[in-house]
C-alpha cells in the first residue's frame, strides 16, 4: 500500500510514523508512506498557499490551487491503482473500525491535511472522502492522519505477523474487547479467573463472549443496539441486571 500525506509539516509525518509497527512494515516494503509538502506549488515566491477568506472573518484559508496540484501529484504517482483520497475535516464523517477495515483495501491512501482557518470551499470536488476522529477541533490534519494511517496499516496482511490479533479486539466483532490476563496468575489477591486457567476452550470461549457483553453493555451500550443479540445474550444481560434496565429506561 502507498500512503500520501499532504501537508505543510512533513516532519510531523516521518517522526510520527518513523518507530514502531509502521516502521517495521515499511522496512518490510508493506507500505510506503509519503509525506508531501504542498508548499512546493505555493502561488508566489514567499511560499504563500493561505489567503484572506472573502467576505471577511478570522484567520486565514488554505488556498485552493496548490492542494489541487499536490493531489494531481499523488494520484499520477500511482495511475492505474485502487485510490483513495480524504480530506481531513472536523466536520466530516467520524473515523471508526469499519472505515479503517475499508481503507486497508486500497492501493493508495491520499490524506490531506488542512491548517490555520479551513480550507477553500473548492477542494471538495477532488477529494473522495472527508473524514473526523470526532467532536474537537485540532490545530491541523496531521494528528487525525496519522490516527487513521496506524489504524489502517495494522489491518493489513502480516504487518502484526500474526493473522488472529486483530479478530478479538474491541470494535472488530462489534463489541468491546474482553479483559485480558498474563502471568502471575496472583497479584495483591487478584486472581486470573480459573476458566482461563482450565484449559477448556469451549468455557473460555463463552467466558470471552460474555465478559465482552458485560463490558460493552457497562461501557458502550450504544454498541448493543446494532448487535445481533441472541435469547442466550439477552438472558445472561438480564441476569447481571445490565443493559435490558438500561434500554427500558431510554424509553421511559
Amino acid at each position: 500500500m502507498k500512503i500520501d500525506v499532504i501537508t505543510l509539516f512533513p516532519e510531523m509525518i516521518e517522526g510520527g510514523l518513523g518507530s514502531s509497527l509502521i516502521h517495521r512494515a515499511e522496512e518490510a516494503g508493506l507500505v510506503q508512506i509519503r509525506p508531501r509538502n504542498f508548499r512546493q506549488f505555493a502561488v508566489n515566491k514567499h511560499g504563500h498557499v493561505d489567503d484572506y477568506p472573502y467576505g471577511g472573518g478570522a484567520g486565514m484559508l488554505l488556498r485552493v490551487e496548490p492542494l489541487v496540484k499536490a493531489i494531481e501529484e499523488a494520484k499520477a504517482d500511482a495511475r492505474g491503482s485502487k485510490s483513495l483520497t480524504i480530506l481531513m475535516d472536523p466536520a466530516g464523517e467520524k473515523f471508526d473500525q469499519a472505515m479503517a477495515i475499508d481503507f486497508s483495501t486500497y492501493d493508495q491512501l491520499i490524506f490531506v491535511c488542512g491548517h490555520y482557518e479551513g480550507y477553500d470551499e473548492r477542494i471538495k470536488p477532488y477529494v473522495d472522502k472527508e473524514v473526523s476522529i470526532g467532536d474537537v477541533v485540532l490545530t491541523g490534519g496531521e494528528l487525525p492522519a496519522m490516527v487513521m494511517i496506524d489504524a489502517t496499516v495494522r489491518l493489513l496482511d502480516d504487518v502484526l505477523g500474526n493473522a488472529d490479533s486483530t479478530v478479538d479486539e474491541s470494535h472488530m466483532g462489534g463489541l468491546l474487547e474482553y479483559p485480558q490476563y498474563t502471568r502471575p496468575k496472583e497479584f495483591r489477591g487478584e486472581k486470573v479467573p480459573d476458566v482461563l486457567l482450565s484449559g477448556h476452550h469451549e468455557n473460555i470461549a463463552k467466558w470471552r463472549h460474555q465478559q465482552s457483553l458485560l463490558k460493552t453493555a457497562k461501557k458502550r451500550p450504544d454498541l448493543l443496539a446494532s448487535y445481533p443479540l441472541t435469547e442466550e445474550d439477552l438472558a445472561f444481560l438480564a441476569d447481571h441486571a445490565i443493559y435490558l434496565a438500561d434500554q427500558a429506561h431510554s424509553k421511559d
